[in-house]
């Protein structure tokens, strides 16, 4: 039995792509002079925020895309508006730091009308700890501590594409109120669920499934391995940064939203189209 050849794909925007990822190194497109940068009055007693949403989110934006301290954001944030002719003030570190856990990190994205498929990822997120050579060197002085940082890519789903460590009763569940098909491979000592829930009828059917046809053949025939889609952007993420610096919870999510929100504002700017050649 010969196997099956590889498909090559070919890029059929190239130019159009070629633009886009030019444009992701101008810091045009993170200083629109239309912006909204000092917040507007609110016309009630007390003291209004002195910066809009938006010049905080593009600070921590740029903090991400960078990887620099709240201190050096203020600097550089500063040096770029001068750069673009505009006659704005960078909110100080303070600021930044204060406003940072409250803010509500506006992460764009594309609509679409047919239905999608959702790929998901998780990894650990270390925001508490000695770097890696201290520790080799003279030993850890403290427990490390992480976070779990689960990522989707596209929200209106027909099928959910997840490893095993996903394959709970809870999440098939949420899966099929979303009247969505769970493509999660049951883990390697796996046993059939005893309930008749749908979710659980369906994991039991799959189960049966990849012990006839072996889980390579069945992530060939399901299509499971568009999944690393998901991976590939879990790395991009990491690019960013392996470590949280903020200190708080709600900080420490503001601090991922700002590294989605750079990745989708990438997006934007124009991806590839390509097709399989003959």
């Amino acid at each position: 039995m010969k196997k099956p050849a590889h498909k090559i794909y070919r890029t059929t925007n190239w130019p159009a792509y070629n633009r886009a990822l030019m444009s992701r190194g101008n810091i045009a497109i993170w200083f629109d002079p239309a912006t909204q940068w000092y917040a507007p009055s609110k016309g009630k007693q007390g003291r209004n925020q002195t910066y809009s949403d938006a010049a905080i989110q593009c600070c921590l934006m740029i903090k991400s895309l960078f990887r620099l301290s709240l201190r050096m954001v203020t600097g550089f944030v500063q040096s770029l508006i001068k750069l673009c002719g505009l006659n704005w003030i960078a909110p100080d570190y303070t600021t930044l730091c204060r406003r940072q856990k409250h803010i509500d990190i506006v992460i764009s994205y594309q609509k679409s009308s047919d239905g999608l498929h959702l790929l998901m990822d998780s990894t650990g997120m270390k925001f508490l700890g000695e770097g890696e050579w201290k520790r080799k060197k003279h030993g850890p002085e403290y427990r490390r501590q992480w976070r779990k940082l689960h990522i989707g890519i596209d929200e209106q789903i027909n099928s959910v594409y997840t490893d095993g460590a996903y394959d709970t009763k809870q999440c098939r569940q949420v899966i099929a109120d979303r009247q969505a098909h769970a493509m999660i491979p049951p883990r390697k000592n796996a046993k059939p669920w005893k309930d008749t829930k749908s979710s659980s009828l369906e994991r039991n059917e799959l189960l049966r499934a990849i012990k006839r046809l072996g889980r390579i053949l069945w992530k060939k025939w399901s299509g499971y391995h568009r999944r690393s889609l998901v991976e590939t952007k879990m790395h991009c993420i990491k690019l960013l940064g392996d470590k949280l610096s903020a200190r708080s919870f709600d900080s420490q999510v503001n601090e991922i939203h700002a590294r989605v929100a750079v990745l989708n504002r990438f997006t934007e700017l124009g991806r590839p189209l390509t097709q399989v050649t003959p």
